[in-house]
Order: structure tokens, then C-alpha cells, then sequence
């Protein structure tokens, strides 16, 4: 197998990486600007009916990434990683654009949500195939030595990408009037996302083939398929549902809910709320790095348990405090405390997803177990949150994700170490 030089290699890591970074910009471009494009698609009377609308939608998206999971993992253990990445973001980029292009319903009536649905079909595919691509690419593209620290980056894109959606929100309220963002202001974000997906497809298009990859006999290796993870693969399948379980939820409960949190319960005003949350997810990304390459000195495992015990002991506590603050500082300080302690699983979940399989069907077993377990307890995440608060028992939503992380814990605890077993046999 031929070597590859470092400059090349970081080359490849960044243009793998990039591409997430524009892949979640998009998704998370609809959750911000639905407030303004919602009645141009739903008209009602009832602004609560419209946000319905576009959030029923935004609902169906999620729930295709299994099946963009499913699809996509197979095209790319098949066709190759660069391959699963360069299709991801092309149906990103064809999703945006066709959101950024449909005419309203006072235009063409029913036609403009359906047109919505597809484009949200599309995003939830693409979503869904990206996380198993870019997470095999960048686990296999990275040496054995540094392979968590650079693993790490594609929370770190993820991250970018919400916090950029968030940033541009921001920037045309303030450049925008009202009426004219939600007139024709809102479409800005899409034609944004699908602009950068075209320079991220060119970029991808570029990029080296891993040596796994390549190294796999593609003639006596099984084809990859859902029935054959399940039949040769299905305690490493179970491992990533268990590891994810606990580990998604904690991740949405402390950055999608955490901003609702603040504003219904702990009484921030909106904006208050929206830096508390800007700010601890901004020092949130940059440890993604720290926290990899140190699972990179000590192994995966010690960092995975440190995040289940922490988890445990602490979610209730941290909840419970933030339920009654009254300072920003005070806030800010608890919510990244709650975010450093979930390092431990984001920072180095796809790494460890990645070692766990053999190259012929790595991007599915990645994949679909995480989009399944992501589906069922991420995806749920705030509405069950909101649940709890409307029987007036919010508390027991804390102890749901203390359970939740305590599962997880369990499997942490009795899987392997993937840096010292690692199915990654190439650099």
C-alpha cells in the first residue's frame, strides 16, 4: 500500500471534515428559520398551526436518517468513502436549493409544502449517510497514533455548522428589516448552503481513497448490507445503539433544549438564553480536539467511562442548578460543565464506532445503528423534555437522561478498548 505524506493527509482530513461543516449549516438552516418561512408554506391563521407545519416536516427528516444511514453506509462501503461523501453532500446541496427555490402556497398551493417535504426527504437522506462517510473517512484517512484527536473534528464541524446558522439568523435581523427577511430574507440561508455545498463537492471530488479502503479485496469480501451486519455483526451493532443512547440524549438536552430550558424554566429572556447557549457551545467545539487526543494517550475507554460516571453523578445536579439561576455567568458556567462532561462521548463516539468493524461494512455498521439509537432517544430529546414539564414533573426528565447515561455506562464499562483492539488495520 502506498504511503501518503502528511501535507496530503491533512489535506484529506480537512476536505472530509469541511463538507460535514456545510452538511449541518443546512440542516440546522431550516430549525433557525423556520419562524419566518413557516406561514409562506403553511398559511393559517394560527401561527402556533404553521410552526406545527414546518416542524412535522422537520420531524420527517429525522426520521430518514436510518434510512440515509442504511442507503448511503452501503453506497460507501461499496463504492468507496470518498464516493459516500461526494453523494451526501450533493443531496444536501440539491435539498437547500430546492427549499432556497419553491414559490409559496399563495403561488402554487398544496405543491409548495410538498415541495418542502421532498427537499427535507433529501437533507434527512444525505444527514443520515453523512455521519457513517465522514466518520469512516476521517477515522481511516487518520494515523493509529492520532487517531481520536482527529476523528474529533467532525463534532467540531458539526458544532460549526450550528453555531454558523445561528450567526447568520443573527446577522440579518440586524441587517434586515422584519417584513423583508420574512418575505424573501429567509431563502438567503439555503442559497448560502447550497452555494458552499457545490465548493464543498468540488473539494471532495479531490480527495485520496483511505488505505483501508482500498486495502479490502472488493472480490472475496462480503457485499455490505443491513442483513449481513446484522448476522455477523450484531454485538457491535447493539454496542453502538447501547454507547449512543445515552450519549445523544445528553448531547440534545444540553444543546438543542438547553436554549428553551433557559427561556421556560430558568427565566432568561430569548436573547439572554441564545448567548448563554452561543457561548458554551463555542468553548464546547474547541475541546472536541483536547479530548480526542486524549483518548488518543490514555485509550477511548477511560474517556468514555470518565463521561458515564460524570453523568451519572452530576446531570441531576446540573439540571436541577439551572432550573433556579438567575445569572448569566452563573449559567453559562453550569451549562459548559454539563458540555465538557459530554466531551467524553461526542469527541470520540465516531472513532470508536469506526474501530469497532471491519473495513467491508464499516460505514453501515456506523451508520445505522446511530441513526437508529440517534432517531430514538436524540430526536426525542426535547419533546420529551417538554412532556415531563407539562405534567409538572420536570424533574423526572433529569433522571430519564441520568438512566439513559447510565445504560450507557454499562456498556462502556464491559466493551473493549477499540484503540488497543482496533479493526482499523491501515493507515
Amino acid at each position: 500500500m502506498s504511503s501518503m505524506t502528511n501535507a496530503r493527509r491533512l489535506k484529506n482530513i480537512i476536505g472530509g471534515s469541511t463538507g460535514n461543516l456545510v452538511e449541518w449549516f443546512d440542516w440546522y438552516a431550516y430549525a433557525a428559520f423556520a419562524l419566518y418561512f413557516a406561514p409562506i408554506f403553511f398559511p393559517s391563521e394560527d401561527g402556533t398551526a404553521q410552526l406545527l407545519g414546518a416542524a412535522a416536516v422537520f420531524a420527517v427528516g429525522f426520521l430518514m436518517r436510518p434510512i440515509g444511514a442504511w442507503i448511503m453506509g452501503v453506497y460507501a462501503d461499496r463504492r468507496g468513502r470518498k464516493a459516500g461523501l461526494t453523494l451526501s453532500v450533493t443531496l444536501m446541496c440539491a435539498g437547500s436549493l430546492l427549499i432556497g427555490c419553491t414559490p409559496g402556497y399563495a403561488q402554487i398551493g398544496i405543491a409548495a409544502p410538498a415541495l418542502l417535504l421532498v427537499a427535507r426527504l433529501l437533507q434527512g437522506i444525505s444527514v443520515g449517510g453523512e455521519y457513517g462517510s465522514s466518520a469512516t473517512y476521517l477515522s481511516e484517512m487518520a494515523t493509529a497514533k492520532n487517531r481520536g484527536f482527529w476523528s474529533s473534528f467532525q463534532y467540531v464541524t458539526l458544532i460549526s455548522g450550528q453555531l454558523l446558522a445561528l450567526l447568520l439568523l443573527i446577522v440579518l435581523q440586524a441587517t434586515m428589516t422584519d417584513e423583508a427577511l420574512s418575505a424573501w430574507g429567509w431563502r438567503i440561508p439555503f442559497f448560502v448552503g447550497a452555494g458552499l455545498a457545490v465548493v464543498v463537492f468540488w473539494l471532495r471530488r479531490g480527495l485520496d481513497e483511505t488505505n483501508a479502503f482500498k486495502a479490502e479485496d472488493t472480490r472475496a469480501a462480503p457485499k455490505s448490507s443491513a442483513m449481513l451486519l446484522i448476522l455477523k455483526h450484531p454485538k457491535e451493532a447493539l454496542l453502538v445503539m447501547g454507547l449512543t443512547a445515552g450519549g445523544t440524549l445528553a448531547f440534545y438536552t444540553y444543546t438543542t433544549y438547553l436554549q428553551k430550558f433557559l427561556v421556560n424554566t430558568s427565566g432568561f429572556s430569548k436573547d439572554a438564553a441564545t448567548q448563554i447557549s452561543a457561548a458554551a457551545l463555542l468553548v464546547f467545539m474547541l475541546l472536541q480536539p483536547v479530548v480526542g487526543a486524549l483518548s488518543d494517550r490514555i485509550g477511548r475507554r477511560p474517556v468514555m467511562i470518565a463521561f458515564g460516571v460524570l453523568g451519572v453523578l452530576f446531570t441531576v445536579p446540573i439540571m436541577s442548578a439551572l432550573a433556579t439561576v438567575n445569572s448569566a455567568p452563573a449559567a453559562f458556567a453550569l451549562a459548559l460543565a454539563a458540555l465538557v462532561i459530554v466531551s467524553g462521548y461526542t469527541a470520540i463516539n465516531a472513532v470508536v464506532k469506526a474501530e469497532l468493524f471491519p473495513a467491508h461494512v464499516r460505514a453501515l455498521g456506523v451508520a445505522l445503528p446511530y441513526a437508529i439509537a440517534n432517531a430514538l432517544f436524540g430526536g426525542t430529546a426535547e419533546y420529551a423534555a417538554l412532556w415531563f414539564k407539562s405534567q409538572n414533573n420536570e424533574s423526572a426528565y433529569f433522571w430519564y437522561v441520568t438512566v439513559m447515561i447510565g445504560i450507557s455506562l454499562i456498556v462502556f464499562v464491559f466493551m473493549r478498548d477499540t484503540k488497543h483492539k482496533s479493526m482499523i488495520t491501515h493507515d
